[in-house]
C-alpha cells in the first residue's frame, strides 16, 4: 500500500457499490467520508452531506481528500442527469486536487452496447479521462446482490427464479463485496491503477444453475423462470435493452486472470454469495 493511510471520500455511501466501498476501506485503515445527499450511520466512517446537484457541497465533501470513489446511477432521475452529476462530481474533485478518482461504471460499457445506463456510463468515462490523469474505472458486472430484492426476491417466494434470459445462457456475476474490495484495492495500489479500466466479475452462472444453487441454500424447490424480455420492457426499456444484450452478446470478463492475479479479494461465487446472503 502506497500510503499507510488515506482519506476517501466515498458517494452513494448509503448504496450497493458505495457501501461496500466504504466499509472495505475501513478495513484497510483508511479514513472515510461517507458523502450521502441525507448523512448516514456508517461506524468508523465520517458522515459528510452533499448533493450532486450542489457542486459546492462537492468542493467541500472532497477538499482535502486522497481520493474520491464516484458511483453514478440514471435510476430515480434520467440519463442526462446521471451524465451532469458524474461530470460535475469528476470536475470538483479535479477542482479539489484530489490524486485519485476511482469511477465505477458497467462491464463492456465501452463497447457501444446500446444499453442506455452503460452508454451514460461512458460519457462519463470520457470525460474522466479527458479531465485528469489520475483516474481508474473499475466496470463490475450483474450483481449478485440484485437476486435479494425487487421480482428476484418476488420470484423466490413463489418457488422460482425469474430472469429475462434463456436457461443456458450463461451470466458474468460479481458481490458487492467484491466490487467495493477491489475499489480499495484500486484506492490503496494508486500507482498500480491509474489509467486503467479494469471489467470485474467473480462467477459465471446460466439461470438454471442459480436457481439449483438457491434451491439448495434455500432447501427447497426453485425452478427458472425465464421471463420475456418484453415483459421487462413494461416496466423499463432500460433494463429490456441490457438483459437483450446480455442474451446475444454477454459481458467479457476474464475471471479466472481475476482471481489469479488479485486473490486477496477473496472473489465471491454465486454459491458463496447465496450462503451467506440467504441462508
Amino acid at each position: 500500500m502506497e500510503h499507510s493511510q488515506l482519506t476517501v471520500a466515498v458517494t452513494g455511501a448509503s448504496g450497493t457499490q458505495g457501501g461496500a466501498t466504504a466499509r472495505a476501506l475501513l478495513a484497510d485503515g483508511h479514513r472515510v467520508r461517507a458523502v450521502n445527499r441525507r448523512p448516514i450511520e456508517l461506524p468508523g466512517a465520517e458522515a459528510v452531506r452533499a448533493d450532486f446537484d450542489d457542486p459546492g457541497s462537492l468542493d467541500r465533501a472532497f477538499a482535502g481528500a486522497d481520493a474520491v470513489f464516484l458511483v453514478t446511477t440514471p435510476f430515480g432521475t434520467d440519463l442526462d442527469t446521471e451524465i451532469r452529476h458524474g461530470v460535475d462530481a469528476i470536475d470538483a474533485a479535479v477542482r479539489a486536487d484530489v490524486r485519485h478518482i476511482v469511477f465505477t461504471s458497467a462491464t463492456n460499457a465501452d463497447r457501444g452496447t446500446g444499453i442506455p445506463h452503460f452508454d451514460s456510463k461512458w460519457v462519463i468515462e470520457r470525460h474522466l479521462a479527458q479531465a485528469t490523469d489520475n483516474w481508474t474505472v473499475i466496470a463490475p458486472s450483474a450483481f449478485m446482490d440484485n437476486v435479494a430484492g425487487g421480482w428476484a426476491s418476488r420470484s423466490l417466494r413463489q418457488g422460482k427464479y425469474s430472469l429475462p434470459l434463456s436457461p443456458g445462457t450463461p451470466l458474468k456475476l460479481i458481490a458487492a463485496a467484491d466490487i467495493g474490495a477491489f475499489a480499495a484495492l484500486a484506492i490503496g495500489r494508486r500507482k498500480e491503477f491509474l489509467g486503467r479500466r479494469v471489467d470485474i466479475a467473480s462467477d459465471e452462472r446460466t439461470g438454471k444453475e442459480m436457481a439449483s444453487t438457491l434451491g439448495t441454500v434455500l432447501d427447497r424447490d426453485v425452478e427458472f423462470d425465464a421471463a420475456s424480455v418484453e415483459d421487462v420492457a413494461r416496466y423499463s426499456a432500460d433494463l429490456a435493452a441490457m438483459f437483450a444484450y446480455f442474451e446475444r452478446v454477454g459481458m467479457d470478463v476474464d475471471i479466472t486472470r481475476l482471481r489469479t492475479d488479485y486473490p486477496e479479494i477473496g472473489w465471491h461465487t454465486f454459491a458463496d454469495w447465496a450462503g451467506k446472503a440467504l441462508s
